[in-house]
């Protein structure tokens, strides 16, 4: 059967995981040290996710760009999706940190949000 290896982010242990499939469907792990690191591993192998953090362009405001992360994590393969959306936009100021930049990023159900403040420019 097929074996596929992950390195485990979820704390500073980084277990490499390999995540290996049973005939029932499911998945058996081996080299995690807890749990948590399981979870991870059998999620990055069925349905990975990534936050996104981004800037945007924003106008009349004291700095050129607005940082923005999502609210939850969407789907590895929209990401760049997600992304090049981002990168077509512009807000204006002022914006407060935690405003919804964009609902709903790609049909994902996941809202963009400003990650700063941003006022006007004087």
């Amino acid at each position: 059967m097929a074996k596929n290896v992950y390195t485990c982010v979820v704390c500073p242990v980084s277990c490499t995981i390999e995540v290996i499939p049973n005939a029932d469907g499911g998945f058996t792990t081996e080299g995690n040290q807890c749990k948590r690191g399981e979870k991870y591993a059998i999620s990055e192998h069925t349905d990975p996710v990534r936050m996104v953090t981004t800037t945007v362009k924003i106008r009349n405001a004291i700095l050129p760009r607005l940082p923005v992360i999502s609210e939850g994590e969407v789907p590895k393969g929209k990401l760049k999706e997600c992304l090049n959306d981002l990168y077509q936009i512009s807000v204006e100021a002022p914006v407060r940190c935690g405003d919804i930049i964009v609902k709903n990023i790609c049909g994902t159900g996941v809202n963009i949000l400003a990650a700063r403040t941003m006022k006007e420019k004087n």
